[in-house]
């Protein structure tokens, strides 16, 4: 039975199409069905081979969460918050004039809803606007206002607490300066007071189907763990990701990214970008007391200052659909990101006393040869003979290209773009 399942699964999902909700969820109730006398591993085996359809891998790890929470016994109230910026198309359904809607909050909050039936997981919903020009906040309003579980959505909008005298925001000066770890810290603060246990944080659009939040909670409910990250690197993962357009360059920059950032990937946390992860509160609140960063990079900041403290980290599976169309990263350009991402967690890494050695060296190469995201478009299409042949496991290996030797190349090749 569960391969004739597995065999008539779709080989696509379609973030805009409620249809396709509806059949992965449908699918992971079968598979529950299957699994009331245990199994789960078997399931995981059947799915892991070949060829098997990506509707199938989604539908067995929304089992996989969803039996976990219906077998949990203890209680736990759980904040997810995600940040809104140019996020007025997403929000609202597909039509003829909305080519890209998701109904995304309509969706997180079905997904959160089945995944939390029959269980003592408590939640709610944070969406924050993080200063949107189109009116995100508001149309999030009217969105929940319209909903039956509308009740367990709080909007937030980032403007009305700036300029603040202390606190995580203090030194954020409006709206318009944040990127995302603006809203999200906001979020986060809002459900700290209001007493929840654990922050999930995720993304406005339908990327990540909140089904799945028992994957995250597993780990943190069972075994204490305060910090659990999605990784869309994983075996067990389903990532579709958009094939962005880097050129031959993009060996470069991950290099000195791994270089740069040793402290986090060399704990195999490969995947920093996840949009779904968990934070225990009491961690969390010490941990954002004063943020490194307001931008996109804060994902690197927050796991810098877990690691300082020592506290135990996981990683799990889940799938990622990558929800490309109207992107705040496409809108913005991908060198304009990795500037972010790079002096961002140079800065991170530098702060909580993490660099040392090839780190540090690598670090100083950025700041005193990288002026901004304009000398990393002359890099991009471009290639030193040492990382020609560099995979995965090579970038940040200084004995495949040290700082030094990745600075000659490139002062030479600056100079040669002027």
């Amino acid at each position: 039975m569960t391969e004739e399942l597995i065999q008539a699964a779709k080989t696509e999902f379609d973030l805009t199409d409620p249809s396709h909700q509806k059949s992965v969820l449908d699918l992971a109730e079968r598979f529950l069905d299957l699994l009331k006398d245990g199994g789960i591993e078997d399931l995981r085996n059947k799915l892991r081979a070949k060829g098997v359809p990506m509707e199938a891998r989604m539908a067995g790890l929304l089992a996989s969460s969803k039996k976990w929470m219906l077998e949990n016994q203890q209680p736990r109230k759980v904040a997810v918050v995600f940040a809104m910026w140019g996020e007025q198309n997403r929000l609202l359904p597909k039509s003829e004039n909305n080519p890209n809607g998701e109904n995304s909050l309509v969706a997180k909050l079905e997904q959160l809803d089945w995944a939390t039936k029959e269980s003592p997981i408590d939640w709610h919903l944070y969406a924050v606007d993080d200063g949107c020009p189109h009116g995100s906040g508001a149309i999030a309003k009217r969105v929940a206002s319209e909903h039956q579980l509308g009740d367990r959505v709080t909007v937030l909008s980032l403007s009305d607490v700036l300029p603040a005298n202390d606190g995580p925001l203090a030194h954020l000066a409006s709206a318009d300066d944040s990127r995302k770890a603006g809203a999200i810290i906001m979020g986060a603060m809002s459900a700290i007071d209001d007493g929840a246990d654990a922050v999930v944080y995720t993304d406005a659009d339908n990327s990540v189907h909140l089904g799945q939040i028992g994957l995250l909670l597993q780990p943190y409910v069972d075994a204490a763990v305060p910090v659990v990250l999605g990784d869309r690197k994983h075996s067990d993962s389903v990532l579709v990701k958009e094939g962005a357009r880097w050129g031959i360059g993009i060996k470069v920059l991950r290099h000195m990214q791994r270089m740069i950032g040793h402290a986090v990937f060399s704990q195999g946390i490969l995947d920093t970008q996840a949009a779904f992860k968990l934070y225990e509160s009491k961690l969390l609140k010490e941990m954002i007391t004063e943020p490194t960063v307001y931008d996109f990079s804060f994902d690197t900041d927050w796991i810098l200052a877990a690691l300082k403290r020592g506290v135990d980290i996981e990683q799990v599976a889940f799938a990622f659909i990558d929800s490309a169309a109207e992107s705040a990263s496409i809108t913005q350009g991908p060198m304009t990101t990795w500037e972010t991402l790079l002096f961002g967690l140079e800065k991170q890494v530098r702060k909580y006393g993490f660099a040392e050695g090839d780190a540090a060296a690598m670090g100083a190469v950025l700041r005193e040869e990288i002026k901004d995201y304009r000398d990393l478009e002359k890099v991009i299409d471009h290639l030193p003979p040492e990382l020609e042949h560099a995979g995965e496991e090579d970038y940040g290996d200084p004995a495949i290209m040290s700082p030094e030797a990745l600075r000659r190349w490139l002062q030479d090749r600056l100079a040669s773009a002027v």
